[in-house]
């Protein structure tokens, strides 16, 4: 068997007075009140991991509340790769108005949303290929290691879907809610499929 690189996904804590607008990649802050929450991650997690996290605010916002509810974070690493899909010139514009005002674009966008980018901005099919990046280098330079990764939605969605080798589109249909653990595990020298290794997964969008 080879060596197992296990990966423990959590999605950054609920954004608050966005609801119902396109924040993607914007740098946006969370909500860390919620105490309980992040006590049941901490202890929930693996002592001893390898922390890292987008650059964005919500992801080491909800790295660093984790860490005060008792699980030590050391300094995480910050990943720009790991961070959101990008939706360029429709962020901060809520999705109904778009649709008034720019409908072509938009239904046009909705005809492929996997594959399409929203002008200015990028695919989820272009984040499935930036997280491949990351991950594949941090499978190589923590090759053995627990790795907690605070990210987001679109990003744990993609790294489920290169993990199961399922198409973008597939990978849309999955659900990844705030505050929510998915673990998969990486296995060096696999034979499953072609990309150094093959993956397990343990669990998606659980609750701790």
């Amino acid at each position: 068997m080879g060596i197992v690189t296990r990966w423990w996904w959590v999605r950054h804590a609920p954004v608050t007075g966005w609801d119902g607008i396109i924040y993607g990649d914007e740098d946006v802050s969370c909500d860390t009140s919620d105490r309980s929450r992040f006590e049941a991650l901490a202890k929930a997690l693996p002592d001893g991991a390898v922390w890292v996290t987008s650059h964005l605010a919500r992801a080491v916002e909800t790295a660093r509340a984790i860490a005060e509810a008792g699980l030590p974070a050391g300094n995480p690493i910050q990943v720009p790769d790991l961070k959101e899909q990008g939706f360029g010139d429709w962020q901060g514009q809520r999705w109904d108005d778009l649709r008034r005002a720019d409908g072509g674009k938009y239904a046009a966008f909705w005809e492929d949303p996997a594959h399409n980018a929203a002008p200015g901005g990028e695919s989820f099919a272009d984040l499935m290929q930036r997280t491949g990046r990351a991950v594949e280098h941090l499978n190589g330079e923590q090759a053995g290691r627990d790795i907690i990764a605070v990210a987001h939605g679109g990003t744990i969605r993609a790294a489920l879907a290169l993990a199961l080798e399922i198409s973008p589109v597939r990978a849309l249909g999955i659900k990844i809610s705030n505050l929510s653990l998915t673990r998969i595990e990486h296995i060096s020298g696999g034979i499953l499929n072609g990309h150094g290794g093959t993956w397990r997964v343990s669990g998606v969008n659980l609750k701790p």
